[in-house]
């Protein structure tokens, strides 16, 4: 199942389950979810009404523009720590992106003065559904409800001038998202992913989650650990090797680029790039 957050004609924006073959929604506000977040939240599948409406009809937002925290994973691609020239870690770089950057597929990405040096992150991403506290790596799948692709957008100089990263990478915008929430059991393997990042059609990133340093066992292991994790928070596994910042020369975002992150099984994230 495919789950995006719409509104109609500048209305409230709901749940919704996307129908790709038809091109169409249905609006799971009629079966009294409000949010992405209650239907994450729910113990029981949301049941379909016959209602549809046709998606050249809606606007598509965020899948979830509210989640409770958004933990990022630094330097998980073994070949993206080697074009940073960083060891590879010993245990996962968490840090987070803050969530009032996220905007949905087609938003813009606004690069304001205060950075020089933006640059893109294709990255796959997992939602949990089920909460805990010390959950086992052999018992981690269970907690996830589904996947999305998420565009680590970061501002290198603010980056780099402290230790603490979180701030660099959530600037307003700096957090595409979506387009939709791909619930857990249309994904065989979540480690068998072909992930690319393209600019103007110039491929520029182009891997497979099968080269994940920490997978998601592991994650769900070492996070929920130190912190109980909770339905709607989304962990974002990291990004591989051709990023700008490890380019020669280094390439920044510029205004008038589009960029798109695909993941397969997930769609395509698509965002133009604007001055602020």
């Amino acid at each position: 199942m495919k789950l995006v957050s719409f509104s109609v004609a500048g209305g409230f924006v709901r749940p919704g389950y996307l129908l790709e073959d038809t091109a169409e929604v249905i609006d799971l506000h009629r079966a009294g979810f409000n949010s992405m977040l209650d239907v994450i939240s729910s113990s029981e599948a949301p049941e379909l009404s016959s209602d549809r409406l046709p998606l050249s009809a809606v606007k598509i937002h965020a899948p979830l523009a509210n989640p409770p925290r958004i933990f990022c994973i630094g330097l998980n691609y073994r070949d993206h720590a080697i074009e940073s020239k960083m060891e590879l870690p010993k245990f996962p770089v968490v840090f987070f992106k803050l969530a009032p950057s996220i905007i949905a597929t087609r938003e813009a990405i606004v690069l304001p003065p205060i950075t020089r040096e933006p640059d893109y992150e294709a990255e796959f991403a997992f939602v949990i559904g089920k909460g805990g506290y010390e959950i086992s790596a052999k018992d981690a799948m269970a907690h996830v409800f589904g996947y999305t692709i998420l565009n680590d957008v970061s501002a290198r100089d603010i980056q780099f001038s402290t230790s603490q990263w979180s701030l660099s990478k959530s600037l307003p915008t700096f957090c595409p998202l979506g387009p939709a929430i791909v619930t857990a059991d249309e994904i065989t393997d979540p480690h068998e992913l072909d992930i690319k990042l393209s600019i103007d059609g110039e491929v520029l990133q182009n891997s497979n989650t099968r080269e994940l340093i920490f997978r998601i066992p592991e994650l769900i292991e070492y996070i929920s650990s130190i912190t109980p994790l909770l339905p709607g928070d989304i962990v974002s596994t990291g990004t591989p090797a051709g990023v700008g910042l490890g380019r020669t020369p280094k390439r920044w975002l510029r205004p008038g680029e589009t960029v798109t992150v695909s993941v397969q099984g997930l769609g395509e994230l698509t965002n133009p790039v604007i001055a602020g």
